[in-house]
């Protein structure tokens, strides 16, 4: 990315030329980046004249994200101890820690989520952690699989996938050939919020873009879409402090977009 050379005082600004974009877009990002993206066959100095116009937006939306950031709740640290507690589908719900005499740790999910473990493991939090994270991925994709099922046939569309990763700066993706990728984080989130996001990216099945049209049919899917995304946008970066991925800085996936 290239700086931004506008008077912005105070603001740290970027630009990057997409040759996917079809407008001219602002994004405001949590870390206080503003970034600049310019569609390949649009001139910069459109670009920085659309930017120039929107210094009051977006102003305004590094000071909402800053409040945001100052009331979102942060998850300490587990202790491994069978007194922590992790969301689940927007519950906090306990997670136990039982000795076990078996040769790999192992996860099962009911009222509690537990964690069976050689007791000599118990000492070895890194292990517990990825147990635990690979079988949160596990049970988001079957989660995600089923939703994507429903709504693909509510939709008469098809899809491929659904990819599970633990995107930095993404809670789902759609290609242009159907394949369809989610954030297993999503499901420690609201179940709505889920949903949200999985009619999101099928409804690019059909607009790869975020046009009008794309937004009715997402509102024809779910009438209460944007009460979804805004709580990602307001609470979804608490989600990346529950088992943060090893030696990677918890990037905030919620921003502000501003689109000529």
């Amino acid at each position: 990315m290239a700086d931004v050379p506008l008077p912005f005082a105070g603001l740290r600004l970027s630009e990057r030329v997409s040759a996917k974009a079809r407008n001219i877009r602002i994004e405001v990002r949590p870390d206080g980046n503003v970034v600049l993206v310019i569609p390949r066959r649009v001139a910069k100095s459109a670009a920085h004249a659309f930017l120039r116009s929107r210094e009051d937006w977006v102003r305004r939306k590094v000071a909402e994200l800053r409040e945001h950031a100052a009331r979102r709740p942060i998850n300490p640290v587990l202790r491994w101890d069978g007194s922590d507690t992790i969301p689940l589908r927007g519950q906090p719900t306990p997670l136990r820690i039982v000795a076990a005499q078996i040769a790999q740790p192992s996860v099962r999910f009911d009222d509690a989520i537990t964690l069976y473990a050689p007791a000599a493991q118990f000492a070895r939090p890194a292990l517990l952690a990825n147990t635990l994270r690979a079988a949160l991925r596990k049970r988001a994709r079957n989660e995600a699989k089923r939703l994507l099922d429903e709504e693909a046939e509510r939709l008469t569309l098809d899809y491929s996938g659904p990819r599970i990763a633990d995107q930095k700066s993404l809670w789902g993706s759609c290609t242009p050939d159907g394949l369809i990728s989610l954030n297993w984080r999503l499901l420690l989130a609201p179940p709505e919020v889920l949903r949200y996001v999985v009619i999101h990216e099928l409804c690019h099945r059909r607009h790869l873009d975020h046009s009008p049209r794309f937004w009715r049919l997402v509102e024809q899917q779910m009438p209460d879409h944007a009460d979804w995304r805004r709580w990602l946008r307001e609470q979804g970066a608490s989600l990346h402090t529950v088992l943060p991925t090893p030696g990677r800085a918890p990037l905030q996936p919620d921003f502000f977009e501003h689109a000529l």
